[in-house]
């Protein structure tokens, strides 16, 4: 993707990914990984769930156990009840949308904001973000592996940057039906949902879809999720926007000088 592109969407040079985590003791989606990465100033990815009382929280499962210890949805409970919770052993607390929104608005640093669509709550996770993000000052857009959540977008706020996630289904199904496997993989709802950008993993991008929008049509592509040094170059000379994690403060410090 040429600067040009990328500049005039809005869109980052690179993104923290869940904050600039530093595992276990900066958890992924804390606020202590947010602090981090603004310490760093470095623009960042975050997940969004609507919970059962209408409020907006920022984490990345489905189910509360892999990060809290606790089994459960996370959209089955109240934020009374999740603010009980801990983040990897830590003192971190599941953080609001609301938070981390205070948190990076006067920074002047990007958020990719991923909804996480449960139970086919695409409708209603869109229009809570969408209204919260009305009142936000800072640079942002938008993405998610659910495409009826750039349809919507495009519907209620069409100025707003978005983005299709995806991935290579086929090696990992995700637990999906069999017959959304090939049009998620092969981004079959492009057509209608028409993303101003494509998230991709970085090791299933020679997937033909991808590469007839990305190569022939223009599309930018940002890949998900870079670890390394080696890969994250790799990312840039291949024209993509690296979202990343697990890069040492030193090594992060020579990519960003280019």
């Amino acid at each position: 993707m040429d600067k040009k592109t990328r500049e005039r969407l809005g869109l980052a040079p690179m993104y923290a990914h869940r904050g600039y985590h530093d595992k276990p003791a900066i958890p992924e989606n804390s606020m202590a990984a947010f602090r981090r990465a603004i310490k760093f100033g470095l623009p960042t990815e975050i997940d969004v769930h609507l919970i059962a009382d209408g409020s907006l929280v920022v984490f990345h499962d489905d189910d509360l156990e892999r990060e809290t210890g606790v089994k459960g949805i996370i959209e089955d409970y109240d934020l009374s009840n999740l603010r009980k919770l801990r983040l990897e052993g830590t003192d971190e607390v599941i953080p609001t949308f609301d938070e981390v929104l205070d948190l990076y608005e006067d920074t002047g640093l990007a958020l990719l904001i991923e909804l996480k669509v449960n139970r086919g709550n695409y409708r209603e996770l869109s229009r809570a973000v969408a209204k919260r993000l009305d009142s936000y000052k800072g640079p942002f857009a938008v993405q998610s592996f659910d495409p009826r959540v750039l349809v919507e977008f495009k519907k209620i706020r069409p100025d707003v940057v978005r983005g299709q996630l995806a991935k290579d289904f086929r090696k990992s199904t995700e637990g999906l039906p069999f017959y959304q496997i090939p049009i998620l993989t092969d981004l079959m709802f492009n057509a209608l949902s028409k993303p101003d950008f494509i998230s991709y993993k970085f090791r299933d991008r020679d997937n033909r879809a991808l590469r007839r929008s990305v190569d022939k049509k223009g599309t930018p592509e940002a890949s998900w999720t870079i670890r390394t040094a080696k890969a994250f170059r790799a990312a840039e000379r291949a024209g993509c926007i690296p979202i990343f994690e697990k890069i040492d403060p030193e090594e992060l410090k020579e990519l960003l000088k280019g």
